[in-house]
C-alpha cells in the first residue's frame, strides 16, 4: 500500500507530457464505412470524363481516429492496399454495393526516425516490386526509400540515394513506381530547395533497384501542366506511364489532371512532358488525390485514384474507380542509359 500510494503521488507531482504528440497509430479494430459519390453530384448520369468513364466511388470514414490521410495505392486483384502520409495501413476489399470487407489496420513497422513524430512516417509513394512482391514506400523529408514484407509487417531494406539529397523537404520522392521490366522511376513534387528550374520537378529513372543499387540510372526532369505538381505515377498495361498532378485552388480546393508519357520520351537529361487525358475540376467531384493504382480487369485497363483528407473536417477521403480507354501506343523504339544519377 505504501507503494502505491508513492506512485500516486509521483503522478500527481510530475509535470503532464508537453512535447510532441504521437504519431496516431491503427486501432484494433478495423472498421471502414462507405458511402456513394458521384461524378458529377448535380448530374447523376454523367459518366465521362476526357479518356475516362466513372465506375463508381465512394467516401471512406472510419470510428479510427488515425484513419485518413492517404497519400498511395495499391492492388492485388482482390484487395486495395492504403498508405497515409503517417505509416498508416488500411487494407480491404468492396463488394459489388460499394461496401468494404475483410478489413485490416495496420502500420509501418519502421522507417525514417523514431516513429513518434508524424515527420518520421511521411510516406507518401508506395510500389509493389514485381520480382517479389515486396512493397517498397517513399518517404518525404527523408528522401528515402524503404521495402516491406508483401503484406508491409516486415521491414527488409532500406536506401536514401545520393541523387535525391538535395531534394526539397516537403517534396521528395512523392510520385513512384516500379517497373515490370526492371528499375522504377520517381519525381519529385516541388523543384529542390537549391539550383531550382521553374517548371522543372527532378525526376529519376533508377536501371537497377532503387534500394539495393540506389545508384543505377539517370536524372531527366518532368513539366506538369502549369500550376499542378505531381502526386503519383503508375505503369499502364501497355507501358505508358501515367502521372497525377494537384493543384491547390485557394481558399481550399484541389484540382486533379492526369497525364500520359511514353516511356519512350524518357532519357538521361531530358525534360518530359505528357498529354493530359483527363481534368477533375469543378463542377465534376474534386479533392486532394495523392494515390493512384493502374491494373487490367476483364479486358480493361482500371485506374483507382484516393485522396488525401488532410484529417481536416473539411475535407473528404475518397476512392474513386475508372475505366482509361486510349488509343493504341504508338510503336516505338525503346531508349534507355545506364550511368550513374
Amino acid at each position: 500500500m505504501r507503494i502505491l500510494l508513492s506512485c500516486l503521488l509521483l503522478l500527481l507531482l510530475l509535470p503532464s507530457w508537453s512535447g510532441s504528440p504521437r504519431l496516431p497509430l491503427m486501432g484494433a479494430t478495423p472498421v471502414v464505412w462507405t458511402q456513394h459519390v458521384q461524378l458529377d453530384a448535380n448530374r447523376p448520369g454523367l459518366r465521362r470524363v476526357g479518356a475516362l468513364t466513372f465506375i463508381g466511388g465512394v467516401r471512406l470514414t472510419s470510428p479510427d481516429h488515425a484513419f485518413g490521410g492517404f497519400s498511395a495505392l495499391h492492388g492485388d486483384g482482390r484487395r486495395l492496399t492504403l498508405l497515409s502520409d503517417g505509416g498508416n495501413i488500411v487494407r480491404f476489399a468492396l463488394d459489388a454495393g460499394g461496401r468494404a470487407h475483410d478489413v485490416w489496420f495496420g502500420d509501418l513497422p519502421a522507417g525514417p526516425g523514431r516513429g513518434w513524430d508524424k515527420e518520421d512516417r511521411d510516406s507518401e509513394s508506395m510500389s509493389a516490386d514485381p520480382k517479389d512482391g515486396s512493397m517498397i514506400a517513399g518517404f518525404e523529408g527523408a528522401n528515402a526509400f524503404w521495402r516491406y514484407s508483401a503484406d508491409m509487417t516486415r521491414l527488409i531494406d532500406h536506401a536514401a540515394p545520393r541523387a535525391m539529397q538535395d531534394w526539397n523537404i516537403n517534396g521528395g520522392p512523392e510520385a513512384f513506381t516500379m517497373l515490370p521490366g526492371g528499375g522504377a522511376i520517381t519525381i519529385a513534387e516541388f523543384e529542390p530547395d537549391k539550383h531550382a528550374v521553374p517548371g522543372r520537378r527532378p525526376a529519376i529513372r533508377f536501371t537497377g533497384d532503387p534500394i539495393r543499387a540506389p545508384g543505377r540510372g539517370y536524372r531527366f526532369g518532368y513539366a506538369p501542366p502549369p500550376l499542378y505538381d505531381p502526386t503519383d505515377i503508375a505503369v499502364l498495361p501497355d507501358g505508358r506511364l501515367i502521372v497525377l498532378n494537384r493543384r491547390f485552388v485557394p481558399p481550399f480546393a484541389f484540382w486533379s489532371k492526369l497525364v500520359v508519357i511514353d516511356p519512350a520520351a524518357i532519357r538521361p537529361g531530358a525534360l518530359v512532358r505528357g498529354t493530359e487525358i483527363a481534368t477533375l475540376a469543378p463542377p465534376l467531384i474534386h479533392e486532394n488525390f495523392e494515390g493512384m493504382y493502374a491494373a487490367r480487369a476483364n479486358g480493361a485497363t482500371i485506374l483507382w485514384l484516393v485522396s488525401d483528407d488532410n484529417q481536416s473536417a473539411l475535407q473528404r477521403s475518397l476512392l474513386l474507380k475508372f475505366r482509361l480507354d486510349l488509343p493504341p501506343r504508338a510503336k516505338a523504339r525503346q531508349r534507355g542509359g545506364a550511368g550513374g544519377p
